[in-house]
């Protein structure tokens, strides 16, 4: 139970004041064994309600100025940020400070507790931008990134979290092999315009994409930003116009295979025997679905209606987190795709939550002569399905319902096509 908060009044005006013992813990920062901490008020109902608030950040502030008494620099600037704070003032750097008006400057001057005559170290440090920037270099601010961001990764699986973890890895690694794991407040317009052009010589000559030079550019930029604003740093980044153009017809976009590749060789008698059968099955229901491999593996076995009237498959967040909202929706199964998952009704374990089918599947394809040309992936079963239902003349809103599109800034309004038509639809062109 709280110990009662005892007030009492000095002076003619009767001003009341909390009274209290200092806590034995932070008499190292607090030299006195009692303080009369005024409330400003002589009203006792008044100063009843002040007074538990008041307490509350008088404690905060020895706290914070018991934290700031360590060697630590990210210990200390955090604890005088919060010393600040409890002192009811927000936390600026000593630039910012000398920027204030005379008059607030004058009021953060006057507010720094005497220790003996002499400003108490902690406390300015705290109320006029003191206390140094903790010097955390590129390769701290992506472990620092890893809480600050952990909004991002909610209702991720596993797997999921590493691989949104691995190309921010890369391209930390990537930045720090250019120009050096530096103090974050060290970097110069000079070192990103040298891994700008690091990443223009692998463009020139590895062929490498511009997108992909765009990608690590842009998680470094997110990485010391985040990191930056959560510290509140008072760093100000040399970035701006270091991405890369990309070609609008982009090179590298993957290609869909043609219906009479798809029906000779994909699905040609014994072509994917030499494939385990999960892996096969996971081809089958991409054929006529247009899911993405992740989602198909992804699928839970209540995901999975095959005994409804119209046999379907969910794609939702559960276990997993899909790509954008759009992309849960729900897609009839027809042809060889409601065979295999017949099949396979609990979905497919081997692969559930893991990065692997891709992998898997490309190798098969490629060492067997399965892919179309060198630049088809696995992905381009799910670019044929879209255009397998556009030469159909299949309504637009059908079609970016089934493949979890957007509607291109548009507002979603009713529920589209019903499952029945969108089956019917989907059997027309089904294999």
């Amino acid at each position: 139970m709280a110990k009662p908060i005892k007030l009492r009044r000095r002076g003619q005006a009767g001003t009341l004041y909390i009274v209290r013992g200092v806590p034995v813990r932070y008499r190292p920062v607090e030299a006195r064994k009692e303080v009369w901490i005024c409330l400003d008020t002589d009203s006792k109902i008044l100063g009843d309600a002040k007074a538990p608030q008041v307490w509350e950040n008088t404690v905060a502030g020895w706290q914070a100025k018991l934290d700031g008494n360590t060697e630590d620099a990210e210990k200390a600037f955090e604890a005088a940020q919060r010393l600040a704070k409890a002192r009811g003032y927000s936390w600026l750097t000593a630039h910012q400070v000398a920027k204030l008006p005379r008059e607030e400057l004058l009021e953060r001057v006057e507010a720094v507790t005497k220790v003996n005559g002499a400003p108490d170290k902690l406390e300015a440090a705290a109320l006029l931008g003191g206390a140094a920037t903790p010097p955390i270099t590129v390769s701290r601010a992506l472990e620092l990134y890893w809480d600050y961001a952990a909004e991002k990764t909610r209702g991720m699986s596993d797997d999921q979290v590493r691989r949104w973890k691995n190309p921010r890895m890369k391209a930390i690694n990537n930045f720090i092999d250019v120009v050096g794991n530096k103090a974050i407040a060290e970097i110069t317009r000079d070192h990103m315009l040298d891994f700008r052009d690091w990443w223009n010589k692998r463009i020139e000559k590895e062929a490498m994409s511009p997108g992909s030079a765009n990608k690590d550019i842009g998680f470094i930029e997110s990485t010391l930003r985040l990191v930056e604003e959560k510290k509140r740093l008072g760093i100000v980044f040399p970035f701006g116009k270091l991405t890369f153009k990309e070609d609008d017809d982009d090179d590298h976009k993957r290609p869909s295979f043609s219906e009479k590749w798809i029906a000779e060789k994909l699905l040609a008698v014994g072509a994917l025997d030499g494939l385990n059968a999960e892996a096969r099955a996971v081809i089958h229901v991409m054929v006529n679905t247009g899911a993405r491999p992740s989602e198909i593996v992804g699928l839970l076995p209540d995901h999975i209606h095959l005994d409804h009237n119209v046999p379907h498959i969910e794609i939702k967040a559960e276990g997993k987190k899909t790509k954008n909202k759009p992309s849960r929706r729900v897609i009839p199964l027809v042809g060889i795709s409601l065979e295999a998952l017949r099949k396979f009704p609990n979905g497919f374990p081997t692969y559930r939550f893991k990065d692997k089918i891709s992998d898997t599947i490309g190798k098969f394809l490629r060492e067997n002569g399965l892919l179309e040309t060198e630049e088809h992936t696995l992905y381009g079963l799910r670019h044929s399905f879209e255009d397998r239902m556009l030469r159909a003349k299949v309504d637009e809103r059908i079609r970016r319902d089934l493949m979890g599109h957007s509607l291109g800034g548009r507002q979603r309004y009713g529920e589209g096509g019903s499952l029945e038509h969108a089956s019917e639809l989907l059997e027309a062109i089904a294999y």
